[in-house]
């Protein structure tokens, strides 16, 4: 089913958020979860369209791609709420990101303006392009937005803000969101996202875990990425729900179970490396006298081990749920369902939410149950194809059908099961060996917090297996323990021949393990630590 045929079922997502405004203006919208800041969302609305009428006076219009340089703080969403009202495509950049890389995505997007909150007004690169550059600020009591000017390359006509109206009305076609992709290898890609896109995966997020106007979550991945944008903020947003934010406007491990107290959060979404921090944690700061009534916790965007959710479900009293997505389908592709609607099964991300998922094999033909092969997906979700990059959509589209690079397979009831990345394999001697299945072994270690494998050159076999791990606070455990334990769940040829015991990992944007960054680095001795 393409994307042209069922953008009339699925409404674009301002409007969502609208029908959010009208039917419960009252509740808290947004949030800082210290209770620093609440914005119902009749003021949400209200400053949203009070930030587009002043967006507009800058010269802002339908299509305009604008950068939004931002943390996760209340800025962010009235920015981005904004934008999309005058029908601005919206560049999400990580302000953590150096003065070179904020340069280079401005100029791959060719960003009209650049909007960020003023209090990172200090930190914003002053040499990054011409750009016309806005700091906004919004009222603790949620009565004013204010914008100012940073660096201005001069402003248009001012014009009356309606929905998109100084350059058409907004269409559900029109891109949303300019977003990057995360892989680790080569230069990131941009996603053009719709706003047919994005209500389509919202509404697949919504409907999967019932979200409704009770629910209220901590929105502690980074706003950057569709992960903590699309599932923890826009599925809030469109379901009426509640979205706090962190005080300190990214995950703070040692404020966290404060935080989730006092956003009342009835759930939330992670990285698996969050939720192993988390864990290593718990004893020290879990509230057990007083538990959060968590409704379930959500995992995404890395493969979760089955260990690491069993103990987050006993120690943290709430089902575990494992889904799979990626930046091209809108965030989330396959999700296992609540208790209450069907089967979790362990090493499965779960069944397709709102796409069609095949297995395809090496020959081009679609895979029988149970067989292995590359993951694709079509659907309303699914972006048309990269911006400005022919040669890119042309390998990684075809038919409709968007080939992931990951392989799994399908179960004869649907859940799909993955088993790595086919540019992450292994290649041993002729053997395939996908990193993955290294690594859960190893998880389902108890004295494991993290692990991660990767190749090594070898003289006889061409690529080696070797593997890092971070150990439990308290816990030990020596690489022969290790190899041992691994020899018992593992084919001889999967067992690492080297394990590395660090204390941190190289991390990517997301907070997930970054394998190609660890491995170069154990290769340079005193860049690994």
């Amino acid at each position: 089913m393409s994307t042209s045929e069922t953008t009339t079922s699925h409404p674009g997502l301002v409007r969502l958020i609208e029908d959010s405004i009208r039917r419960t203006p009252d509740r808290v919208a947004v949030g800082v979860a210290d209770g620093s800041t609440r914005l119902t969302y009749r003021q949400l609305g209200q400053l949203a369209h009070a930030l587009a009428r002043r967006l507009e006076d800058t010269g802002i219009n339908r299509t305009d791609p604008v950068a939004l340089y931002s943390d996760n703080c209340p800025e962010y969403v009235v920015a981005l709420l904004a934008a999309w009202t005058v029908g601005a495509a919206v560049t999400p950049i990580d302000p953590q990101l150096t003065a070179a890389e904020v340069r280079t995505r401005l100029t791959a997007v060719s960003a009209a303006a650049v909007l960020l909150p003023q209090r990172l007004g200090g930190s914003y690169p002053a040499d990054t392009a011409a750009t016309s550059a806005w700091a906004i600020e919004v009222a603790a009591d949620g009565s004013t937005v204010d914008l100012t000017a940073i660096r201005s390359s001069g402003a248009a006509e001012p014009a009356t803000p309606r929905l998109g109206r100084k350059g058409g009305r907004v269409q559900d076609l029109d891109a949303a969101l300019l977003l990057f992709t995360t892989g680790s290898t080569g230069t990131p890609k941009i996603v053009p996202l719709t706003h047919a896109n994005l209500a389509a995966s919202v509404a697949g997020i919504r409907s999967r875990y019932h979200l409704g106007p009770d629910d209220a979550t901590l929105v502690i991945m980074p706003l950057f990425h569709g992960h903590g944008l699309i599932a923890g903020l826009l599925a809030t947003l469109a379901s009426s729900g509640a979205a706090y934010l962190p005080a300190v406007g990214r995950f703070s491990a040692h404020r966290f179970w404060d935080e989730i107290a006092n956003a009342k959060a009835t759930w939330y979404t992670a990285v698996p490396t969050v939720h192993q921090i988390l864990l290593a944690r718990a004893a020290g700061e879990y509230p057990a006298g007083s538990p959060p009534a968590l409704r379930f916790i959500r995992s995404s965007s890395a493969p979760l081990a089955p260990a690491i959710s069993h103990r987050t479900e006993e120690q943290f009293g709430a089902p575990m749920i494992a889904a799979y997505g990626m930046t091209e389908t809108a965030h989330q592709a396959a999700s296992n369902p609540l208790p209450r609607d069907g089967a979790r099964k362990d090493d499965a991300v779960g069944l397709a939410s709102g796409l069609q998922i095949s297995i395809i094999t090496a020959d081009g033909s679609r895979a029988a149950d149970g067989e292995t092969g590359e993951v694709c997906v079509r659907g309303p979700a699914l972006t048309s194809g990269y911006l400005n990059d022919p040669q890119d959509t042309a390998a990684a589209f075809s038919g409709g059908w968007f080939h992931t690079g990951d392989l799994g397979y399908l179960d004869p009831t649907g859940y799909l099961f993955l088993s790595g990345r086919i540019k992450d394999m292994i290649n041993r001697g002729g053997e395939k060996i996908a990193p993955y299945t290294v690594e859960m072994a190893l998880l389902s270690q108890p004295a494991v917090q993290d692990a991660l494998a990767f190749p090594v050159p070898d003289p006889t076999y061409g690529e080696e297996v070797n593997a890092a791990v971070i150990l439990q606070p308290g816990h030990h455990a020596t690489e022969a323990d290790l190899q041992r334990y691994c020899r018992s769940r593992l084919a001889a040829f999967e067992v690492p021949k080297r394990i590395h015991f660090l204390d941190r990992f190289p991390r990517t944007a997301k907070g997930d393990g970054d394998r190609r960054a660890l491995a170069a680095a154990l290769a340079n001795p005193g860049r690994a630590s």
